[in-house]
């Protein structure tokens, strides 16, 4: 184990923030409070961003298209070095879970603000991680921890052995593609040949591996942190299940109606994973639960868009912990310290039809957020500020606390009516519904429960 560093010798002054819009505003505060100088960069279609402007020096690092300037390598890593900046943090999206940029950071001198890059590379090819969770104990959705042979009767088999219905998935995948629900044998052979070749087209690579398709699971996250000095916590739950297309809408912390000793047993064997993998930096384990087990499915190797629901339940500033664990210092926390109270929901503003969810760019003519007691918006639009439609809807992120579930639902209905975006539609029809929806406000639902509950609606 390396010694650690002092408070006094930092690894780095200078942080540049490779992203944009809320994430960007958001890691710059916590660069700020820290004492640290952050570097913002942006496209040629966000330069008149009013919120570049919060960083101490920004660069602007080439067109509106995500591939010649975020999603740009050479680009960052020129904007970083010309700056002086000592650390890379990537937010999340774009290149944020990309081990060849981790890779590339560090062989410049620089910091990479996550994960090494190995863990990286492992969490992110689904077999690979699902043997490292099988290895640490961490249980998983039934099926082989190994890719699909080429011959469909081969593939028959292991489908039969597992019990129908099971799902077709790219090993190489993420954000809901490059997946098939196989009902019957009769389907079976299309579903492969379909994922394969999406697969290889979408991520670069064909492998496939196949699972138990659970019917109405719950989508339940732990978030964890770790650091160089093998410490790692878990920071409690949440529930994601509110999804569309596999899109996530409103999430909230803690996870309702799950037993206590179930959740802590669980946390457990991620932050021995976490150990086991080498990993370092805020990650999330994903699972799927039914019928009172737990199923994993992937984690993710970055910041969460939700992570706010659980710093409002912990206390504990996530990103803060990031900028430390990448400085070599030791988590300001332990597990015995970890304490969770009340209840978080976040709603997802979107600029977006409420119920096609055709995107909607365009100019903001007037914002208005709402404030008060356990009420926190993470945003960076004002009145005037251009959605550009270059990028994700995502344009702000209304969270509330408050100590029971049941007032966290009204304080959220609250903040839901006193909030307006004019200009452009956003989804906030959708969130308002959904606030009133009983079996919602009852804790009933699973990750089919909007999509069925949005077909019903338009009859």
């Amino acid at each position: 184990m390396s010694p650690v560093p002092s408070e006094s010798a930092p690894r780095f002054e200078k942080v540049l923030i490779a992203n944009r819009g809320e994430i960007a505003l958001r890691v710059q505060r916590a660069t700020r409070e820290m004492g640290l100088r952050t570097v913002m960069i942006c496209s040629e279609a966000d330069r008149d961003a009013p919120y570049r402007q919060a960083g101490d020096e920004f660069v602007c690092i080439g067109p509106a298209s995500p591939r010649q300037s975020y999603l740009n390598q050479a680009a960052v890593l020129l904007a970083a070095r010309a700056t002086g900046a000592g650390a890379i943090h990537p937010g999340y999206g774009f290149l944020s879970e990309n081990a060849a940029f981790a890779e590339a950071v560090e062989r410049a001198g620089l910091i990479f603000i996550g994960p090494p890059a190995s863990a990286i590379r492992t969490m992110g090819d689904k077999i690979a991680a699902k043997r490292a969770m099988i290895e640490a104990g961490v249980p998983c959705v039934p099926g082989p921890d190994a890719a699909l042979p080429e011959d469909l009767a081969s593939i028959a088999a292991i489908a039969e052995g597992i019990g129908y219905p099971v799902i077709i998935k790219a090993a190489g995948g993420g954000g809901g593609r490059g997946m098939r629900v196989v009902h019957d044998p009769s389907a079976l052979g299309d579903a492969v040949s379909v994922t394969r070749e999406e697969a290889r087209r979408a991520f670069g690579r064909p492998d496939l591996y196949i699972e138990k398709f659970l019917a109405h699971p719950r989508h339940i996250e732990f978030q964890v942190l770790c650091d160089e000095h093998d410490n790692a916590v878990w920071l409690g739950h949440r529930d994601c299940s509110m999804q569309r297309r596999h899109q996530k809408v409103v999430e909230e912390a803690p996870a309702p109606a799950i037993p206590a000793d179930i959740v802590a047993a669980v946390g457990e064997r991620c932050a021995n994973a976490c150990r086991k993998i080498g990993y370092r930096g805020a990650g999330t384990f994903e699972f799927l639960y039914e019928d009172g087990a737990f199923y994993f499915i992937e984690m993710n190797t970055r910041l969460q868009v939700e992570h706010p629901v659980t710093e409002m339940t912990s206390g504990i500033d996530i990103v803060r912990e990031q900028l430390r664990v990448a400085q070599g210092l030791p988590l300001t926390i332990s597990q015995a310290d970890v304490r969770t109270y009340g209840h978080s929901f976040e709603c997802r503003i979107n600029a977006e039809d409420p119920f096609t969810f055709a995107a909607s760019p365009g100019t903001i003519t007037a914002a208005q957020f709402p404030g008060g007691p356990g009420v926190r918006v993470d945003t960076h639009v004002t009145t005037g500020y251009r959605v550009s439609p270059h990028y994700d809807s995502l344009i702000a992120k209304l969270i509330v606390h408050a100590p029971t579930r049941e007032e966290a639902i009204r304080r959220m209905r609250v903040a839901l009516a006193d909030t307006a975006i004019d200009g452009i539609a956003t989804n906030l029809p959708l969130h308002r519904e959904l606030f009133a929806e009983p079996a919602f406000c009852a804790g009933q639902t699973d990750i089919h429960y909007l999509e069925t509950w949005l077909g019903e609606r338009k009859k």
